[in-house]
């Protein structure tokens, strides 16, 4: 790899020397300080631990496992690291930014109301909201990567005698409903023990939902979960409800078939609404840019809603028996207006669903209401209906307001699923993360959480950004650039509450596969507890949109101090062989 021929026409060729990987200076200088005569022994790793990682429980014996993990590399010097292996040591998979070893650590005892909750929308769905096949596959993949709410719409076939699941009144091809649930059964406990949860979106007559209880009952058995006819008072928790399956509906007033979509949407506005317009998806909007947007967006309905009927005595009178009684999580708006939805029952709770918009206007008036619902409630956020191409929506937004339930299209790419995929990392990634103690509780003063409040700084999380590598191995030479190597830059940041939330961009290099940027950002964090430490390369291109070259996304809560290998990860969320930038993170 020393030097690479780029071919510029017919009859001439350029010529480039490529660099090989070489620690930083500031690595340079910690290596020098923590050996002597250019080794370092285990005594002085596991110092280095102590002191540069903050690992401070770190041992003997723990630094000469890392050692010896080494060895096979034919870098090792026989009394300790050289400045080479040392290197290499940092830039390995054994030194990554989360704890891989940490696991499941949040406390699991309390009721579902206290846990983000990872969670799906339309999960049956292989690509858009209007064409694309529905399928039991993407359920598959959804839980096999810790999702724990699958939602399934569903429907008569075309014989009105059995049940099938498609998104209505579009040119979706239906799946049975049997497969879908035979799929969850098989698939849902891969990821995570703890519990999965079933959203029916149901058009189903009382004949109907009585097969589809037959069909709940007989394929999940001992493992589903049922609340009996009574309401819940308080919600289980998830550790009580290890490997078992809910069902979440709304007890439905009618039969549903003919329910009417709502073409309030015109051409003009529909084209507004891109979606993920760039190759590796718009940037995540803001709290105040979705509310400068709201008055230009129309929707369709999505038949997400929860109809007012969750004390209608004609809901109950038109639902099977059998059906009702497989209900674990009740969902229902009730009668009236926001405040009505978001009235707190002392003796019973409940799941309540909004659309992004609905809950992007509410919070503008009803913000504190909304996280003292969530204190108690299941609060239900789903994608706008004109969402047709699959995208999503700024998940901090309802995380700030304690939304368990940020339901996302799982199929599709881009920067805010990077944010969701971020958030679930936490936790061991078990598909549920605590909520921080200030959504789920008043302060001595009676005040519950205000996301717009002006909080004082509580740290300052100080980002190094040193170098990358690993596309040479894992992309084509002329992959970003057809006649020279790539100019790569780096894109760091925070998403969070809108104090906090902000991106920086370093220079760029060019022709350079191993990118050495060395640059320091730092970033005030008022809420530490909601944030999420974005970062992203992209390769700069003069004349064209500039090549997506790899991100991910970390929650601030568990990053490991210290200097850090940071795996990149492709649009679709899946980790790359090889590239990985080099990266200290501190708190100052």
């Amino acid at each position: 790899m020393s030097k690479q021929t780029y071919r510029v026409c017919f009859c001439f060729r350029r010529r480039f020397r490529l660099a090989a990987s070489e620690a930083p200076p500031d690595v340079k200088d910690i290596f020098n300080r923590y050996s002597e005569n250019g080794v370092m022994s285990a005594e002085q790793l596991r110092q280095f631990l102590v002191d540069v990682q903050a690992e401070e429980g770190a041992t003997l014996e723990e630094a000469q496992a890392i050692m010896d993990s080494l060895k096979h590399l034919n870098l090792f010097h026989r009394r300790g690291f050289n400045l080479e292996s040392f290197f290499k040591y940092l830039f390995g998979d054994v030194n990554l930014p989360l704890n891989p070893n940490l696991g499941v650590h949040h406390e699991m005892n309390s009721p579902l109301s206290h846990y983000f909750i990872h969670t799906g929308h339309n999960s049956y769905l292989t690509g858009n909201q209007l064409s694309s096949d529905c399928s039991d596959v993407p359920i598959i993949n959804a839980l096999r990567k810790g999702v724990r709410v699958i939602e399934l719409d569903i429907w008569p076939n075309s014989t009105d005698d059995d049940v099938v699941v498609l998104h209505g009144r579009t040119l979706t091809t239906p799946v049975e409903l049997i497969k879908c649930l035979k799929s969850i059964k098989e698939h849902a406990f891969v990821a995570s023990d703890y519990p999965v949860v079933i959203t029916l979106e149901d058009h189903l007559t009382p004949v109907l939902q009585a097969k589809v209880a037959e069909m709940i009952t007989q394929t999940f058995g001992d493992i589903l979960f049922t609340a009996g006819s009574e309401c819940l008072s308080e919600f289980s928790s998830p550790e009580s409800l290890k490997k078992r399956v809910m069902i979440s509906t709304k007890p439905p007033k009618e039969y549903l078939h003919a329910k009417k979509v709502q073409e309030k949407e015109s051409d003009s506005k529909q084209r507004k609404d891109s979606g993920d317009e760039e190759a590796w998806g718009k940037e995540v909007k803001n709290l105040k840019s979705e509310m400068d947007d709201e008055d230009e967006d129309v929707d369709i309905e999505d038949g997400d809603d929860d109809d007012d009927d969750d004390e209608d005595p004609k809901a109950e009178q038109n639902t099977a028996p059998e059906y009702k009684r497989l209900i674990a999580i009740r969902a229902g708006k009730g009668k009236g207006g926001m405040l009505d939805w978001l009235r707190v029952d002392p003796n019973k709770v409940r799941r309540l669903s909004l659309s992004e918009q609905e809950l992007e206007k509410s919070i503008e008036t009803y913000g504190k209401d909304i996280v003292r619902f969530t204190q108690r409630n299941l609060l239900r956020v789903y994608p706008k209906g004109i969402r047709f191409d699959s995208s999503n929506y700024n998940p901090l937004i309802g995380w700030m307001h304690g939304a368990q339930m940020v339901a996302f299209n799982m199929q599709g790419y881009g920067r805010s699923l990077w944010l969701m995929h971020g958030m679930f990392k936490a936790n061991g990634g078990c598909g549920y993360v605590k909520k921080p103690d200030f959504l789920l509780k008043a302060d001595s003063y009676g005040e519950v959480f205000d996301p717009r409040a002006i909080l004082p700084v509580k740290t300052t999380l100080r980002v190094t950004i040193y170098m990358g590598e690993g596309w040479y191995f894992d992309f084509r030479h002329t992959h970003f650039d057809a006649y020279s190597p790539p100019d790569f830059y780096a894109r760091v940041g925070i998403a969070g509450v809108p104090a906090d939330t902000i991106m920086k961009k370093t220079k760029t290099l060019e022709d350079n596969w191993i990118p050495n940027w060395d640059e320091v950002f730092e970033f005030p964090l008022t809420v530490p507890e909601l944030a999420l430490l974005r970062i992203e390369v992209h390769e700069y291109d003069m004349s064209e949109k500039d090549d997506f070259a790899g991100q991910t996304c970390l929650p601030v809560n568990e990053l490991r101090k210290g200097i850090r290998a940071v795996p990149l990860s492709s649009r679709k969320g899946e980790k790359y062989n090889s590239v990985k930038l080099l990266m200290r993170f501190e708190f100052v």
